[in-house]
């Protein structure tokens, strides 16, 4: 049995938690969908500067966030769906299972989406969905982001910075770079929908019909001391 989550927030740092907590300390395997208010998210080894115009960003009142797992960075608004499968696994999954599985969800509506050797997912050759993977012990995590209403003009403005990094540094850096892809929305494709009766459509696919289960409490707790200990603190966003 699968534990089907519909998030009803809308905070990048509390997801960013949550996904951690049901990774690390869950049983469960998992299906969460949820979304968050304008934010840019970076993978675990990323450098700020070179992803993000930190700047506007800042001025525009856009959440700045690292996740646990590896990846590009993404953009993230109230017109973008995030998807999260957590899996116990007895050896380590090919994670393209799960790519083929978001692959599959597009035919059952009508679209043919193709996807790419990082995981990525294109329509007509535009981007609609970037995926990351994180493995711990015997758990696996695989989320992606689907595209479907984004506001993309703030999208191309904040993941695209401003100015080079000084080619000298005094210290090593090593991190991993985005790989730019043009990027266009589902929406486009689907005129008649909007983001809710995507969602529900989403979540009714991956779900199989089954209800969906809040957290409770204790886990709410668990969760927002995660958020505050780690996913808001400036070192762990900006320190690495």
């Amino acid at each position: 049995m699968v534990r089907c989550i519909h998030s009803p927030f809308t905070d990048i740092y509390f997801h960013l938690a949550a996904e951690e907590y049901l990774l690390k300390q869950g049983a469960d395997d998992v299906f969460m969908l949820w979304q968050d208010t304008p934010s840019v998210v970076m993978g675990k080894h990323q450098r700020v500067q070179s992803e993000v115009d930190r700047e506007w960003a800042e001025l525009q009142q856009i959440h700045i966030a690292r996740r646990f797992s590896g990846g590009g960075t993404v953009y993230h608004d109230l017109g973008n769906v995030n998807l999260t499968f957590i899996e116990t696994v007895s050896r380590l999954p090919d994670f393209k299972t799960y790519l083929h599985r978001v692959l599959e969800f597009f035919v059952s509506i009508g679209l043919t989406a193709e996807g790419d050797e990082r995981l990525g997912i294109y329509l007509h050759g535009l981007k609609i969905s970037g995926s990351a993977q994180c493995v711990y012990k015997n758990r696996v995590l695989y989320h992606c982001t689907l595209l479907y209403d984004t506001d993309m003009t703030i999208l191309n403005k904040v993941l695209n910075p401003e100015g080079k990094i000084e080619e000298k540094e005094s210290v090593p850096v090593y991190a991993v770079p985005s790989v730019r892809s043009a990027v266009t929305n589902i929406s486009n494709y689907l005129p008649m929908e909007t983001i809710e009766d995507f969602k529900k459509t989403v979540f009714q696919y991956f779900s199989k019909g089954q209800s969906a289960v809040a957290f409770n409490e204790w886990e709410l707790g668990v969760i927002d001391k995660l958020r505050k200990e780690k996913y808001i603190r400036d070192e762990w966003i900006f320190s690495r």
